[in-house]
């Protein structure tokens, strides 16, 4: 058994860069993603707004309007390093991927990740007590694991199961739990104290990550999905760039309104957001706003 410690360790720690370096990345997104997540609300408005006055309005309310930032002295380092790796190495290699890869192929592997990450997905929907959720969200990973070859077809969206995206930090959120302080972290990027552990969870409810332990060769699978992951996020981060005066304050809140709304299942309480000093006023329109900012 020991001469297989060697690859597995380096499996993990690729497993692990894919969710860090890819992550890092997630608080923008498309236009055409946008569009697709407008579908995905999870449960009606009155569902929605019954069960979070049930347990942590007001707290979330707080945490999404704030804009406190008590780490900032030491999170500003860490997101010019991050910014200066992916301007370096991620940027450059995703937009190479772009030009040989057909739309269509990037479409497919986008698919088989998500698929893959969806059971974490799953696992939430029953943590929050979304359980008609969860039983319909099984049902698209069924269809799309089987029907959809592995998730290269996404099927479920085609006979209307709807994509839903639940995390750890969404769970601790409707039972309560505070935003914490905001945190830049070294390849993870931005998050804060209640979101980071979803890290952890979804990971160990990945496939491919326990796939590649047990077969060290799959390692590239992990180095695809992070050129892929970022390859997605190229129009969004290139808008943000154009966009804001200051990138890291632009991104510290565009990243709370995210979580918000995904917390709120795309209902979050009307919520004024000031970030007009962060943009510069010429040459964007408000459209390009909302695919950095109201990310889904």
């Amino acid at each position: 058994m020991n001469r297989y410690q060697g690859p597995r360790k380096v499996s993990i720690f690729f497993w692990l860069a894919l969710h860090c370096l890819g992550g890092g990345f997630a608080y923008a997104q498309s236009r055409q993603n946008e569009a697709v997540g407008a579908q995905t609300t999870g449960p009606d408005a009155a569902e929605v707004d019954a069960g979070m006055e049930a347990t942590n309005e007001g707290s979330i309310e707080a945490d999404a309007a704030s804009s406190d930032d008590p780490l900032e002295s030491v999170n500003r380092p860490v997101y010019n390093f991050n910014d200066t790796l992916d301007k370096a190495i991620l940027e450059p290699i995703a937009k190479g991927y772009v030009e040989i890869t057909p739309r269509l192929v990037r479409t497919g592997i986008t698919n088989i990740y998500e698929n893959a990450a969806y059971l974490n997905v799953i696992l939430n929907d029953i943590l929050q007590g979304k359980f008609e959720q969860a039983g319909a969200d099984f049902t698209r990973f069924v269809f799309n694991t089987t029907l959809g070859l592995a998730g290269l077809v996404d099927i479920g969206t085609a006979v209307g199961l709807e994509k839903h995206e639940e995390d750890f930090g969404q769970t601790l959120a409707k039972w309560g739990s505070g935003e914490g302080a905001y945190l830049v972290i070294p390849l993870l990027g931005p998050n804060t104290v209640r979101d980071t552990p979803d890290y952890g969870t979804a990971l160990v409810t990945n496939p491919l990550f326990y796939v590649s332990i047990a077969n060290a060769i799959l390692i590239p699978v992990a180095a695809v999905g992070i050129i892929n992951k970022r390859a997605n996020l190229l129009d969004a981060t290139r808008l943000r760039d154009e966009a804001a005066v200051d990138p890291y304050t632009f991104t510290r809140e565009a990243y709370r309104q995210r979580r918000a709304f995904l917390i709120y299942d795309g209902h979050p309480p009307a919520e004024h957001y000031d970030v007009d000093e962060f943009i510069e006023q010429e040459g964007t329109e408000d459209e390009e706003f909302d695919d950095i900012l109201f990310i889904k």
